[in-house]
Parts: structure tokens; sequence; C-alpha cells
């Protein structure tokens, strides 16, 4: 059975309070455990050692009997994930080589309904999307964000908000809250991503209005671009909200300074699971995420990463994402 939900619009897209609250959190002692505040007066420990003990549930026959029969027959769901390290989201241990994260956590989740074993692949961003486009790897969970235009090759299945976050050096002074702040401002983003997309349209808004445009930065990895924004060569980073807050917490040395809609000023941004077009398992992906919303280990996997203020209600099946022009 198909999921249905009505759309819910981004009444006040941007919001300056970030959806995801982490502060005042320092380097586990143990190099074990991380503490961050999820909510006001509640404090989360993010378990960041190999040792996960990830939150499971049970296969749901009914569910997994829609997954294609290619799959069903290797008993293994490849999954695919992008090899950046970006906490929460997607990165490693204490070992330096095992995944961890919201995204590895409700790819288990989904693969345990589905009666699955899972296995994630770490490849670079761009390379999701090869691997996907060959059926190398049957699904991405990977913070992708549900666009217009990734819609006629992908078919997906949502399973939290898309928010982005506009980080600066701390005592910046600066408040982001729409084009006009961003004019002539250097900003660094990664490239092929929708918050470049917003970046490029952001600039050339200003231009149109002789304002001043971006001044567009692109750097190989997160290390380069948190050094240039200490040494002051760029005044922003736009990236994942999740993950701004995240670094912001644990170094104490920058600060989300505006947050916005993945998905544009009048739309809410959502983050789903990403199929090949036609694979046969959107359906079943969104239905094992319905089931894990409503037995609450859902819930449960945002809880332990600090994301409770990103989830969903319903899993949707390929719903209005980010136009193709914001315009």
């Amino acid at each position: 059975m198909s999921p249905s939900h009505p759309r819910r619009t981004a009444a006040a897209a941007l919001v300056l309070a970030s959806a995801l609250v982490l502060a005042a959190c320092g380097n586990p002692a143990d190099g074990g455990t991380t503490e961050i505040a999820a909510t006001k007066g509640a404090d989360t420990k993010i378990n960041t050692s190999p040792e996960q003990d990830r939150v499971t549930t049970d296969k749901v026959a009914s569910i997994a009997a829609g997954v294609p029969e290619r799959i069903r027959e290797t008993g293994t769901l490849e999954l695919v994930a992008s090899s950046g390290s970006a906490a929460p989201l997607t990165f490693y241990a204490t070992d330096d080589k095992t995944v961890i994260g919201v995204e590895p956590d409700l790819a288990h989740l989904v693969a345990d309904v589905l009666g699955l074993e899972p296995h994630i692949n770490t490849v670079s961003w761009e390379n999701v999307f090869v691997g996907l486009d060959s059926a190398k790897y049957d699904v991405g969970f990977s913070n992708i964000t549900v666009t217009e235009e990734r819609k006629e090759k992908y078919d997906f299945a949502t399973y939290r908000e898309d928010n982005l976050g506009f980080e600066a050096k701390k005592g910046s002074g600066l408040k982001i809250t729409g084009p006009e702040d961003v004019a002539g401002l250097t900003v660094a983003v990664s490239s092929g991503t929708n918050q470049e997309k917003l970046l490029i349209e952001w600039s050339k808004e200003n231009e149109k209005a002789g304002r001043k445009p971006v001044d567009v930065k692109y750097y190989q990895n997160d290390s380069d671009t948190y050094l240039a924004l200490r040494s002051g060569r760029i005044d922003l980073y736009l990236g994942p909200n999740p993950t701004a807050a995240h670094h912001a917490a644990t170094t104490g040395k920058t600060e989300v300074v505006g947050t916005y809609s993945g998905a544009g000023a009048t739309l809410q941004g959502l983050i789903a699971a990403a199929t090949k077009k036609n694979s046969g398992l959107a359906e079943p992906l969104a239905d094992a995420l319905n089931h894990v919303i409503d037995n609450g280990t859902y819930a449960q996997v945002l809880r332990r990463w600090g994301l409770s203020g990103e989830a969903v209600t319903r899993s949707e099946i390929n719903p209005p994402g980010l136009p193709k022009t914001n315009e």
C-alpha cells in the first residue's frame, strides 16, 4: 500500500532558531561518547565507538514480500552513502573504519523490516548516483534531498526533514535571513548539492536586484573548509543543518547564523532513501519506514543522534521536491 500524507509547506521555512539545538559539549573523555543537548534541558550522549548497539526491529513478511525478487534472492540490501565524514549523519567511529550515524542506523532498521542483510558501501558523493544508475547499489541513504530534477531518474521514500545551515566563525555578527544577507560574501558549499543550487540562485537574485553576487568557493573536504572559515578566507559555509550544528557544538569555534529549508522558501525540504527509477523498491522502502515510525524504533534512532526535531510523521513516495528553479 502506498503511503499518503498531505504536504506540509514551510510557513516559516527560514527559521533562525535551529530545529536541531546542539550546544555545549566537548570531546569525550573515553573517546567513545559525545554529549550534546538535543533539546532544552535534555542531554543526549552520542556513542561514537565501533560497538554501536544499534536499534533493531523484526522482519515484517508482508512488507518484505514486496522487495523485488532479484534482491530477495541475494538476501542482501546493497546500501550506499557518501564517504565524506559528516557527523551526525554518516561518519566514522573512533576506530576510523566503522561507518556510523543516523543514516546507517535508519538503513539498518529498514533492512530489518525487509528481512535483508544490510551492506553499506561508502563512495564519493557523485558516485552515490553513478552506483544507483548502474544498479550496483540498491538504495542510497546519504542525506539525499528530494528534488524535481532528481525525480526524473530516481524514486524516493522520505524519512527526515531537510534543513540547511549557514555556519560562520563564532562571534561573526552575521545573521542570514535571505539572499540580501549573503550579497558580496564569500560562501563555501559542496559541489553537486541542493545547497549549491540554492546558493547560486540567491546570488543571481542579488545581481538582478543590483546587489553584489555571492563569491562561491569549493573545497575538497570539510577540514579544508573549516580551516578557511577559521582563517577568515570565507565568511560562511552552507551545508546540512545537522552537520553544521553538530560541528558548532563539538568545537565551540563556529555558530549557525541562519537556517533554510532544503526545498526553498515555500516548501519544506525532505530527505529520502533514493532508488533507481522504477526499480520496484520505493514502495517497500516507504512501507518499511512507516512501520518503524509506527512502532517507535524510528523515533529511538533520531533521539540517539539528537535529531528528533527533524522527524516526519509519514514516509512519502516522490513528494514535491526542490523545484528546478526557485524563481
